[in-house]
């Protein structure tokens, strides 16, 4: 039995802290899948396209799906059949914080049905998985041949005492004047989303700008692990229906 080949890449956080970035070991029969790990915290996700579009579907059937599984944080549900429920309102944003981001990305006659599928494996107070949520969507989608005008990536940025961190613990979220998700790609930003006190207009371009720094430094190990995976080649070709 031959031991699966693993490949990572490692992005390091203004703080010093490190993203690492691995695949080839987990969930290989979907088209991609990686594990995001910062400290505690480890993220799944994987990525299934379809070849063709169904008929008579004129729009990106897009599916973004994030859980955060209750072993992630070493507890059982609390409900009587002790088994995950449905998705908290938290899981729901972040799906969406996600799904914002990737669906502009797509080709707009691109209509196959893509699922991305995100697992939070662990948890760490120290470090917040909603923006590693986006970088792993990402990842999974880099190292395939689904059409992609991307990678992307997300970060959250927070000011505590007039100095920017990015992915902040869950304690520093609490002392923040400015809690804000960027969402981005190498060469324009894609959405921003988040929680202020009153602030000028420079104040918010610099915590933007501070973001879309980090962002690309994660964007460029995306390029890099799909290099080493060999799928830096011509994504796939289709043609789907077209309506007017």
């Amino acid at each position: 039995m031959s031991i699966p080949q693993a490949f990572t890449e490692t992005v390091t956080l203004a703080d010093g802290r490190e993203i690492i970035i691995e695949t080839g070991k987990l969930a290989k029969q979907a088209d991609g899948s990686v594990v995001v790990k910062c400290g505690g915290t480890m993220l799944l996700a994987t990525v299934v396209a379809n070849k063709e579009a169904n008929p008579g579907v004129d729009f990106l059937p897009l599916t973004v799906d994030y859980r955060e599984k209750f072993y992630a944080g070493g507890r059982i549900p609390g409900n009587f059949f002790r088994r995950e429920a449905k998705p908290s309102d938290d899981e729901v944003l972040t799906m969406r914080l996600v799904d914002r981001v990737l669906r502009p990305l797509f080709p707009e006659d691109f209509h196959a049905e893509v699922q991305v599928m995100i697992s939070l494996i662990s948890y760490d107070k120290a470090v917040m998985p909603e923006a590693l949520a986006g970088l792993a969507a990402s990842a999974a989608i880099a190292i395939t041949d689904i059409p992609f005008d991307g990678p992307m990536s997300e970060a959250r940025v927070v000011r505590i005492d007039g100095q920017l961190s990015v992915n902040p613990s869950y304690e520093n979220l609490l002392k923040a004047d400015i809690d804000i998700m960027v969402g981005a790609t190498k060469d324009s930003i894609v959405m921003v989303e988040g929680e202020m006190k009153e602030i000028t207009e420079q104040e918010m371009i610099e915590a933007i700008n501070f973001a879309h720094v980090e962002i690309k430094k994660q964007i460029e190990a995306q390029e890099r692990l799909a290099a080493k995976v060999g799928k830096s080649f011509p994504k796939r070709e289709y043609s789907h229906e077209v309506h007017d």
